[in-house]
Formats: structure tokens, C-alpha cells, sequence
């Protein structure tokens, strides 16, 4: 059954709140529940599944991306997912006016994916633009959508209060769409996703389903153009900048994947803690203490609880040592194997052709069958 709007919105009737919570919960429930299913199923079959996820290049990666992504796709792509990585460079401009430096961010995007142990040899990487089939998906997924249901994603309203009303772009307007798009030009069925993100997978389901009931199947019609994809939800470190608030490439307060040692030792000399002098792990009531606690526990894999016992009375200064030491040990072979890749740009650019290639070879496929659904095949 198709998830039409109606004719008045939920939240304008009376009580509706607290039935709209009960139903966001009960979302958020199955969401859990399915996503244990594929976690225990991946360890056995993990030729079942395709997963895809990315990242647009608006700036450097960061060990926020590091810990809450980058690993996990490395483990999933190790554990034998067929794995696709995009760089979504089309997407930077839903919301900004400028592609100053998108060339140079792609690039250093694609030697930090090389570099932490993504393999081109089983993953497929690719950036957005070069994929016209993917874009040309987006014409007939608008279709399957409202206004109102665009505007009530969570991305979409979060850009709109933040505009100081400014107008707010038609590619804005439409990054769910293009996201479902992405996701379901190679028919990936897993996307590893926060909770916040939820809705957006939520909507890719909606677009998959919509399409099957409006325009029919391809070839012999036993299964669906595209499949409704699943959220793969994980456990993500809740890492906040140097400066004590939400890490942002924006806010300057990252520790970004391509710093030197001695960078990564200035930005952590000059992160907040608190005037305390015995360090203790307590992320509710010491948050920027503990951040640099947890960020010592993830680079050297030991209890964050086990780390502040050792510091104790070391003070903020002894947990700064520890810190850049911990995090410059872990990230020195990722940046050897950087300096690396850098040093051959021919061999960057020979490995998002050939990832450009291959995505372009799938939604050429995809788009024919598209086609064929829609009776708009022609010779």
C-alpha cells in the first residue's frame, strides 16, 4: 500500500502528536529490529547484499568520518558486500553558490578512502556528475513524490529554518529524491545510516515501491524494477570537535585525516577541557574531557574508563600527550599510504575512471529497464 498525503496533515488534528511520537517510535522499532536481522545475516551471506553510501566533497575528511564511517565500510567491503562509495559532488551545490576547490576535494576524498583501506579492486567508487543515467532517474522519481512530503523530510525543513529566507533551491527541494536515486540506480539494498537519517531511506522505499505500482516491472515482471532498500544502523561514536561542540568541517574544530603529526599535535593542544585536574571518563557531566578520553580509547582500541585511571591526577596536559601520541601512532600508516597516493595523481584519476565506468555501465542497465517499465522504449 502506497503512503499518499492527506488531505490534512496529522499534526493539525487535535491529540495527533502524541499518535504521530507513538508512530515514529514504532518506525524507529522495526528500523532496529530489521537492521540486528541484516548485521547477523551479513556474517553469513554477505553475497546478499549490496551496500551503498558516500560522502559530498565540501571538505577534508575528518576522524569524526573516520570513526563513524570509514572503517565500517572497510569491514563491510572485507567482509564481502558488494560495497559502492559516492562522491556526490552535484550534491555541494543543494546549498551553496560556489564549486571553488570541488576538483581538489574530490581527489583528496577518493586518496582518504585508498588510504584507510577502501579497495577499488572490490568496491566501486564514483562521483556523482559522471553518471548521467543515474541524474536522468530523477525525472521519473519526481514524479512519485509531493511537494509536502519533500518538505517534510527532516534535511529538507532543517535547510529551510536555516535560510534566514533565503530561497531555498530546487535541487535542495529535491536532495531526497536524488538520494533515492542514488541508492537505487545500482539497486543497493543496505545503507548504512544514523537514526536522523532514517527518513531518507524511508523515502528511497516509498520511490522503489510507487514506481512498481505506477509504471509496472521490466522483462519477465516477476520482481520490481528496484528493491526496497534497508537501513543498516551501527553504534557511532558521538565525537565532538576541539572545541568542545558538534565537529563540523564548518566550525574548524576537526582533526582532518591528511594533517601532519605536528598538526594533529596543534589542534589538540588547543582543544577545550575543563579546569579539573584528575581526569576521569563521564561524557554527561565532563563532555570535552571525555571526548579526548574516548578519542585515546578509539585510536589505541582500550576502555575509555581503563585510559582516564591511568591519567588520573596527569591532568588536562598529560590526557593532550596521550591523545596526540594515541591518535598520531594509529593514523601514521594511513598517512604513509596517503603520501603515497598523492604522489601519483595519474593512478587517483586512473581509479575513479574506472569506478566512473562500471557505475556508468549499471545505470545505462538500470535506466533501459526504467524504460521498458514506462512502455517509453522507442526502436
Amino acid at each position: 500500500m502506497t503512503t499518499e498525503p492527506q488531505p490534512t496533515r496529522p499534526q493539525d488534528e487535535p491529540g495527533s502528536e502524541a499518535v504521530s511520537d507513538s508512530a515514529s517510535e514504532a518506525s524507529l522499532r522495526r528500523s532496529v529490529a530489521r537492521s540486528e536481522q541484516i548485521w547477523a545475516d551479513l556474517e553469513h551471506h554477505p553475497s546478499r547484499y549490496r551496500m551503498l553510501t558516500g560522502d559530498r566533497p565540501t571538505g577534508h575528511l575528518h576522524l569524526g568520518h573516520y570513526f563513524g564511517s570509514l572503517r565500517n565500510r572497510v569491514a563491510l567491503q572485507d567482509q564481502g558486500v558488494d560495497t559502492w562509495v559516492l562522491i556526490a559532488d552535484y550534491q555541494v551545490i543543494t546549498d551553496r553558490d560556489s564549486v571553488d576547490s570541488i576538483q581538489e576535494r574530490v581527489f583528496s576524498l577518493l586518496t582518504d578512502y585508498l588510504a584507510v583501506g577502501i579497495d577499488p579492486a572490490r568496491t566501486t567508487i564514483f562521483a556523482h556528475s559522471q553518471v548521467p543515467a543515474l541524474n536522468q532517474l530523477l525525472l521519473p522519481f519526481l514524479s512519485l513524490v509531493t511537494d509536502a512530503e519533500l518538505r517534510r523530510n527532516p534535511t529538507v525543513k532543517a535547510e529551510q529554518e536555516a535560510t534566514g529566507g533565503r530561497p531555498m533551491t530546487g535541487l535542495m527541494l529535491t536532495y531526497p529524491v536524488h538520494q533515492a536515486a542514488d541508492i537505487l540506480f545500482c539497486k543497493a539494498n543496505v545503507v548504512p545510516v544514523g537514526k536522523d537519517q532514517l527518513p531518507h531511506v524511508e523515502q528511497t522505499r516509498v520511490v522503489a515501491r510507487r514506481f512498481d505500482e505506477r509504471y509496472g516491472r521490466a522483462g519477465d515482471g516477476s520482481a520490481p524494477v528496484f528493491p526496497a532498500p534497508d537501513a543498516l544502523l551501527s553504534e557511532v561514536p558521538n565525537l565532538l570537535g576541539t572545541d568542545g561542540q558538534k565537529m563540523s568541517k564548518s566550525r574548524g574544530n576537526v582533526i582532518e585525516l591528511r594533517m601532519s603529526a605536528d598538526d594533529t599535535a596543534r589542534a589538540v593542544k588547543k582543544a577545550v577541557t575543563d579546569p579539573h585536574r584528575h581526569i576521569t571518563y563521564d561524557p554527561v557531566g565532563r563532555p570535552e574531557v571525555s571526548n579526548l578520553v574516548l578519542l585515546a580509547s578509539l585510536t589505541t582500541g582500550r576502555d575509555p574508563h581503563a585510559v582516564a585511571e591511568e591519567i588520573g591526577d596527569g591532568g588536562s596536559g598529560a590526557l593532550k600527550r596521550v591523545v596526540t601520541e594515541a591518535v598520531n601512532e594509529h593514523l601514521a600508516p594511513l598517512r604513509a599510504r596517503r603520501a603515497e597516493l598523492e604522489a601519483d595523481p595519474a593512478e587517483l584519476r586512473r581509479v575513479l575512471a574506472a569506478g566512473n565506468a562500471h557505475a556508468h555501465e549499471v545505470a545505462e542497465a538500470t535506466l533501459a529497464e526504467v524504460r521498458e517499465a514506462m512502455q517509453m522504449v522507442y526502436s
